[in-house]
Formats: structure tokens, C-alpha cells, sequence
């Protein structure tokens, strides 16, 4: 898809912004500017890490999501729940109750994502053994740490792990199955992911890896949270289990950071969350400091997946909570092995095709203009105050000088010139 036409996963609403800038000091890529009094997204910058969501104390910044509408043309449809749902309905609430409860709400099929999330432990496991490509191999868990390295370190995307996620994988099994079990064509069937995060959206609008998403949608856990809430409290001892294979403790395990590195027995493996310490890691990768490790898991929310900006709970009880789960279930394994090496061998698990590098654009397409704005950048910057304020309506100085250098802003916006 042309760089013009990338989908995105947030927008500002502009009634409900006051311009208080919140959201543009919170982005990691300088992508928000407030001006005039209203935030901006510069969509050419924006990798979807949701800091702006989380960051906004007016909910101005709305996540894309799949309305009821895109669910509701399906005949028969699916719920994927992220295993972070199982952390947000409190500690003696049991994953089979969750799963029970979401088809009361009007599912057709519900599938614990947390067996899938098992399986690409042994999946990840089979690569490190089969493969000796440079080392740290990367996660391809999380959509926002893909673009963060598309844009940012271009050199690393050959460092990503041509695995598919665990969401893609579980819908990539369940539509063929449903399908010959029910008797229903393959595109009658909606697959939606229930998540934490709104960058799945545009993992699944405009896949990197694939032609087309196995997904059809994801909606967030808030969406659904007190749906679920009331048919917990009002049916709790008359809910009927949905029948399912037993839960996976390592699975659930990967709601949180460290998750997803805790299946690895044999490989020297490190685990890093939220966008700024991922950053810095990714740093150290790009200058050659990590070569000891083997697998590097990346999440940009804290603390993993349970830090998402559409959950409900406190990450810190939530993360309390999986840790429980998952003591309960343990390290036993609900997978079968061997049906996993023979998907491995027939690249059932594998991308269709590499993660590319989308660097930054250049501050022209000339090149001998782009080093004039360069200079002029520099000009700029050195007669500013490098106080950082953000009343220009640019996260800081660096940021407004190459602004006004491209004549997207005024020197005069600065308050301290204009004095």
C-alpha cells in the first residue's frame, strides 16, 4: 500500500480537545503538534503506541475501532480474547468463566488465544534451534514495536522473527475448522480478536507480512468489560463452562512482559516493555551491545500487554492477577508438540513476506534542498531557548526549528523570540 494511504488506529476529536499538549509530549515520534489550541496527528510519523490515548486527560484521542455493524454482517462470529482479558474481572474470577460469559453476550464460538500463544512458544523455540541468523532475533508480537523498527531502525527489520503473531495463527486455524464443522463458506465467518491494544486494528486493516489479515476485526476489552462484568455477577454460579481444552498457564503468561521468553528453556533470551525503554534496547541492538542474546521480546506498553490503553484494571493489579493464573495452571504443556514441528516444517506459522524498512522521509526529496533545510534547521535551533516548553505547539526546540525550516510553523510562535 502506498505510504499516503497507511491506516492508523487514533484520532483527535477535536470537540473535546483544550489543546493542553499532554498527548504531543507523551509521543515517542514527535507526531502531535497543538496548534492552534487544538492537537494534530502527523500520521507520516505516528507508529500507533497508543501513549497519546493514555496520555490525554480529556479522551480526545479516540482509538479506530470494528463497530457492531462490521461484526454483525457476519453469520457466524468468533471472539478471540486476548489473554489479558483473564486480568481485569479480579482474582477469583476463572478463565473458562470469561470465556462462558463472552458468549452470553452474543458470540457464536469463543477460543482462549492463551493455547496459541503455548504453541508459538514451541514455535519460537523451533526457529532458534533451526535458524543461525544474527542474534538477538526480535519479537513480532506487538504491531507497535514492527512500525517502531520500520521507522526507526530500518536495519533491524531483518531481525524480526518471520513468525506470525498468536492472534493470527488462532484465526488462521479456527476459519477452516468452523468451516468444515459448521458447514459455513470461510467468508460468512467473523474472526475478532477482543484486545488490549488499538494497534491491532491497523495490523489487521493493512497487514506488513500478509495480502490479507485472518482477522476480521478486534474490539476493545473496555468495550466489553461491563457486558461481561454483569453476567459474571448475575450468572456466576449457573454459567455453563464453554467447553474447551484445558487452560494454558504458560499461555496466560504472555499477557505480561517476560511472558512470552518464560516458554524458552533453551535460549539465551532478555524481555524489555513500554515505547521508551523498547527504544533504548533497540539502541543497544542497533550498535551491536546485545549479541549474547538470542530472542528479545519487545512490548511498547509497560509491563507487557496488560499496560494496553483499552483495558480497565490497574496494570499493576492486573499483572497480580496473571501472575496468579498462572501459578494455578503452570508450566504443564496443553500442546501437542508434535503437531507443531509438522506445521513448523509445512511454514504454516511463517509470513508471506518480509517485515521492509519505512524510515522516516527525508526534509525534501531534493536532496541538495533537504541538506539547506538541514542547515537551516540548525540555524534555527541555535537561536532558540532549548527550554523544550511546548507553547509553540511542538514537543520541543529541536522539533519546532525543523518546523519552521519546512515552513510548517512561524519563528515567531516562540515566546521567547517574540518577547
Amino acid at each position: 500500500m502506498p505510504e499516503g494511504k497507511l491506516l492508523h488506529s487514533v484520532r483527535v476529536n477535536k470537540d473535546k480537545c483544550i489543546g493542553c499538549g499532554k498527548c504531543m509530549r507523551a509521543c515517542p515520534t514527535k507526531a502531535i503538534r497543538v496548534r492552534p489550541q487544538k492537537a494534530s496527528i502527523n500520521y507520516e510519523r505516528c507508529i500507533d503506541c497508543g501513549e497519546c490515548l493514555r496520555g490525554c486527560p480529556n479522551d480526545a484521542i479516540e482509538p479506530i475501532i470494528t463497530s457492531s455493524a462490521d461484526i454483525n454482517k457476519f453469520k457466524y462470529q468468533v471472539a478471540i480474547p486476548s489473554p489479558v482479558i483473564y486480568s481485569q474481572f479480579g482474582p477469583q474470577t476463572m478463565p473458562n468463566e470469561i470465556l462462558s460469559a463472552l458468549k452470553e453476550i452474543g458470540f457464536d464460538y469463543v477460543y482462549d488465544e492463551a493455547l496459541i500463544c503455548e504453541m508459538q512458544s514451541m514455535v519460537i523455540e523451533e526457529y532458534l534451534d533451526k535458524n543461525k541468523s544474527p542474534r538477538p532475533i526480535i519479537s513480532s508480537t506487538c504491531p507497535v514495536v514492527a512500525r517502531l523498527i520500520q521507522r526507526l531502525f530500518p536495519c533491524l527489520c531483518e531481525l524480526i522473527i518471520p513468525i506470525e503473531p498468536p492472534r493470527e495463527i488462532a484465526a488462521k486455524i479456527l476459519r477452516k475448522e468452523i468451516s468444515e464443522e459448521q458447514n459455513i463458506p470461510e467468508e460468512e465467518i467473523g474472526i475478532i480478536e477482543i484486545t488490549p491494544c488499538a494497534a491491532k486494528m491497523v495490523s489487521i486493516n493493512q497487514p506488513e507480512t500478509m495480502e490479507k489479515s485472518h482477522l476480521d476485526g478486534a474490539i476493545p476489552i473496555k468495550d466489553i468489560y461491563n457486558k461481561v462484568m454483569m453476567i459474571l455477577k448475575k450468572e456466576k454460579q449457573t454459567l455453563m463452562l464453554q467447553e474447551q481444552g484445558p487452560i494454558s498457564g504458560i499461555g496466560i503468561g504472555w499477557a505480561i512482559s517476560g511472558g512470552e521468553i518464560r516458554g524458552l528453556k533453551y535460549h539465551q533470551s532478555a524481555s524489555v516493555s513500554g515505547v521508551y525503554d523498547t527504544i533504548k534496547i533497540l539502541e543497544e541492538v542497533e550498535s551491536g551491545k546485545l549479541k549474547d542474546i538470542e530472542y528479545l521480546e519487545c512490548l511498547s506498553c509497560p509491563d507487557g500487554c496488560i499496560g494496553g490503553p483499552l483495558t480497565v484494571e490497574s496494570r499493576f493489579i492486573a499483572k497480580s492477577n496473571i501472575i496468579k493464573l498462572s501459578r494455578i495452571y503452570g508450566n504443564k504443556k496443553r500442546v501437542d508438540s508434535n503437531r507443531v514441528k509438522r506445521l513448523y516444517k509445512e511454514d504454516f506459522f511463517s509470513f508471506e513476506s518480509e517485515v521492509k524498512p519505512k524510515p522516516f522521509k527525508p526534509l525534501d526529496k531534493d536532496r541538495s534542498q533537504a541538506i539547506k533545510k538541514m542547515n537551516l534547521k540548525q540555524e534555527l535551533f541555535e537561536k532558540l531557548p532549548k527550554r523544550d516548553c511546548g507553547i509553540c505547539g511542538a514537543p520541543d526546540c529541536a522539533t519546532f526549528a525543523e518546523d519552521v525550516a519546512q515552513g510548517k510553523a512561524k519563528l515567531e510562535d516562540c515566546i521567547f523570540i517574540k518577547k
